[in-house]
C-alpha cells in the first residue's frame, strides 16, 4: 500500500466513518445522547412525553378510522340510486324541475 496514494486516503475515511458509527451505536445502546456529523448532540428521549404522544397518536388513529367509516357510509348513501331518485322527486315537489 502506498502511503500517499488514494487507497490510503480511502482507508482513513472508512476507518473514521466506521469508528463514528460504532461510537454512536454503543452510545445509543446505553442510552447516551448521540452525536451528529457536526459534533452536536441529540437529547435523550423523555419517556413520559413519548408515552403521552403514543397515547395521543392511538386516539387520533381511532378517530381517523371512525371518520373513514362514516365517510364510506355517506358515500354509499349519496351514490345510491334511490337517494338520487329521492332528490329528483323532492325537486319536482318543490317545483324546480328535475335536476339530473
Amino acid at each position: 500500500m502506498q502511503w500517499a496514494g488514494p487507497e490510503f486516503v480511502l482507508w482513513i475515511i472508512a476507518i473514521s466513518t466506521g469508528g463514528w458509527v460504532i461510537n454512536n451505536w454503543i452510545r445509543a445502546r446505553h442510552g447516551y445522547a448521540l452525536e451528529d456529523e457536526w459534533g452536536g448532540k441529540t437529547q435523550k428521549a423523555d419517556h413520559e412525553a413519548v408515552t403521552k404522544l403514543r397515547e395521543e397518536n392511538a386516539m387520533l388513529r381511532d378517530q381517523l378510522d371512525a371518520t373513514h367509516q362514516r365517510l364510506a357510509n355517506i358515500e354509499a348513501i349519496v351514490t345510491d340510486r334511490g337517494y338520487q331518485v329521492a332528490g329528483q322527486i323532492k325537486a319536482l315537489r318543490d317545483g324546480k324541475g328535475a335536476s339530473l
